[in-house]
């Protein structure tokens, strides 16, 4: 198997070879980009795995380079580069789709370790089967949509997020805090939010479980989806 490909964007020289330097000596394949003009047509056109994308460039800012890979490259893996008092665009990029970030500054032993991570949960999204007969419901990860009663209800990318990881996670209540932080990429210790709940109940209203028996709520341990067809 070849080494995965990371693309890295970032607009300081020093950093942006420090990075190569880092993930070349670790055996990946890596490609670069020193704006955000580069750096967008790579995101759009080159082939890889992982994205490395800082988020104040020149020409195209990160977050422009991440609205154009949601309308073309729909759930290609992200990792931001963010500066240490940037928590809001933090947050802002991970709502765009991004799986994580680093802040800087960071050690190369810690960027390899979110690298490494961003990449297995990527393998193992790609590795789970992509359709699921679950209670008479046809959960088409591919093409986004329950397919119920001869009826076609189309998923948004989180709530084909939240599927995949309850899927990948048979037998057990997930409790919605590990939702946050594996869909979202979001540490919930920093943010209040119902967004899990409403994500849930769209995902319900779309299957018709109306009685809360496929996607059931175990009290004060999380939500768990029922197994087998």
């Amino acid at each position: 198997m070849s080494a995965p490909t990371i693309l890295v964007v970032e607009d300081d020289a020093a950093v942006r070879q420090g990075i190569v330097d880092a993930l070349t000596f670790s055996g990946y394949t890596v490609i670069s980009a020193a704006d955000g003009r580069e750096g967008r047509a790579a995101a759009l056109t080159a082939r890889y795995d992982l994205l490395l994308l800082d988020l104040i460039l020149p020409h195209f800012t990160g977050f422009e380079i991440l609205e154009a890979l949601q309308g073309n490259r729909a759930g290609q893996a992200v990792i931001i580069l963010s500066a240490k008092g940037e928590e809001n665009d933090r947050i802002k990029g991970l709502k765009m789709g991004a799986d994580d970030y680093v802040m800087k500054p960071f050690s190369a032993r810690e960027l390899l370790a979110r690298v490494n991570a961003v990449l297995r949960r990527t393998t193992e999204r790609q590795a789970l089967g992509q359709s699921h007969e679950i209670a008479g419901r046809t959960i088409d990860l591919t093409g986004s949509e329950i397919v119920y009663d001869g009826e076609r209800h189309e998923l948004s990318e989180r709530e084909v997020g939240v599927l995949k990881y309850l899927i990948a996670n048979p037998g057990r209540p997930v409790p919605r805090d590990e939702l946050l932080r594996h869909v979202w990429g979001i540490d919930p210790s920093r943010i209040e939010t119902r967004t899990v709940d409403m994500h849930i109940a769209h995902i319900r209203k779309k299957m018709g479980d109306h009685a809360q028996e496929i996607l059931e709520t175990v009290r004060g341990r999380g939500y768990r989806l029922v197994s087998g067809s």
